[in-house]
């Protein structure tokens, strides 16, 4: 069941907040990337490459975490527990989207053979501390 992403959570997914994402190793342990974040309503978006590690990770089990660190408040964050889906659709407007919105430029380094996708969080529970 989904949950609203409180103001906190929307200010920092708004703002070029670097994200962690977690997720399930085939063993069971934890696996983090530091990425991009962008939302969709009270979804958060991110990209990454078909066949990629992490994208295997959420293939296996949706389960993921996500923590924004509020670098304007040493102690706040943000995190976000939630299952995430995986689509190619928009993949390659979302690294772009992303790209501007933390680099000014869209993105350039992906090979002519790799494939975007987009990782879809859908929250489940927010933690907030600031």
């Amino acid at each position: 069941m989904s949950v609203h992403l409180p103001e906190k959570a929307r200010q920092l997914a708004d703002a070029p907040t670097y994200v962690t994402l977690a997720t399930i190793r085939p063993d069971g342990s934890p696996r983090l990337t530091v990425l991009w974040v962008g939302r969709d309503g009270d979804d958060l978006l991110l990209s990454t490459v078909r066949g990629r590690a992490k994208e295997r990770d959420i293939a296996r089990d949706p389960r993921v975490g996500l923590l924004f660190l509020d670098q304007l408040e040493p102690y706040g964050y943000v995190e976000v527990r939630g299952t995430a889906t995986l689509h190619e659709e928009g993949g390659s407007d979302l690294i772009d989207a992303l790209a501007v919105k933390y680099t000014g430029e869209p993105y350039k380094w992906d090979g002519p053979e790799e494939v975007r996708v987009v990782v879809r969080v859908i929250p489940e529970r927010v933690l907030t501390f600031a």
